[in-house]
């Protein structure tokens, strides 16, 4: 299957992904039962993969960031707090 790159970069001319047998019949059988392509599903899986990774590494830094400030509660606060979430 191939999968090309059209409007993120303009140096990457096209991207081939190899999938295994395996993934190529899931992949297959997905895209049947939901009748599309197989393509156009595989575009979906990775685009949504993408947005996921970049939540991620995204939050990450932000939680970094915070920790820096002195932004954070001790293992001790946080058990204070949800016992006081528990008590109600």
């Amino acid at each position: 299957m191939k999968l090309t790159a059209t409007s993120f970069s303009t140096t990457l001319e096209g991207m081939e992904v190899s999938l295994s047998p395996k993934q190529q019949q899931q992949l297959s059988q997905l895209a049947t039962k939901q009748g599309r392509e197989p393509k156009a599903l595989a575009q979906e899986a990775i685009d949504l993969y993408l947005e996921e990774e970049i939540r991620y590494h995204t939050s990450i830094k932000l939680a970094q960031e915070s920790f820096e400030r002195g932004e954070y509660l001790t293992h001790e606060q946080v058990g204070a707090r949800l016992k006081q979430l528990f008590k109600s």
